[in-house]
């Protein structure tokens, strides 16, 4: 579910300092019942990991395997898999290094992973198309925990504005409501007995 945008930037998490000057393009949430105590982000992205969310249904899967096969055919995301020069690993200082519990750099499905934190997360892409970056972020709640999940689009050429512009109903429509019930669902699997 959509949150305004205001919700997230409420929280006190590090990506809004490291994400200085960046805008924020959506927020939505997903609440996670149960769990128990001492639930982190690393909860979540273990059961992410063990059931890509991109192939959450069908439909996004299918809106995943067009988009990276249009960038194939377009060479959007030549060298999408090694670490860009822009690339914000390059502006972590040492303390929010050797605080990450997930070794900054590391690839996870397209993005790079900048940091783990108990319970914050923020990974970047980087292609020809934009420079986004995922921040989750997981709160407890008085039924269990919250999930935010918040992308920041930082343009990389006149692209970025026409690309998002035309992803947008699919992201907010089908692509994030379909991945953050998949997580749900992982989650009421392996926490909610």
């Amino acid at each position: 579910m959509r949150v305004p945008l205001s919700e997230f930037r409420a929280l006190d998490v590090v990506a809004h300092q490291f994400l200085a000057g960046v805008p924020l393009a959506d927020v939505n949430v997903v609440d996670l019942p149960a769990g128990g105590p001492g639930r982190t982000i690393s909860d979540v992205r273990a059961l992410t990991a063990a059931a890509d969310p991109t192939k959450a249904n069908v439909i996004v899967r299918m809106l995943f395997g067009l988009r990276f096969q249009i960038g194939r055919v377009l060479g959007w995301d030549r060298g999408s898999a090694l670490i860009a020069p822009d690339s914000y690993l390059h502006r972590m200082d040492s303390v929010l290094r050797e605080r990450s519990l997930c070794i900054p750099g590391t690839q996870d499905g397209p993005f790079h992973v900048l940091y783990v934190l108990e319970n914050e997360s923020l990974s970047e892409i980087r292609n020809a198309t934009v420079h986004a970056f995922l921040a989750a972020a997981l709160r407890p709640t008085v039924s269990g925990y919250r999930l935010y999940w918040a992308v920041y689009v930082q343009p990389v050429s006149r692209l970025t504005a026409l690309y998002m512009a035309l992803i947008e109903p699919f992201r907010r429509l089908v692509v994030y409501p379909a991945i953050l019930r998949h997580i749900r669902r992982s989650w009421q699997r392996r926490y909610a007995a």
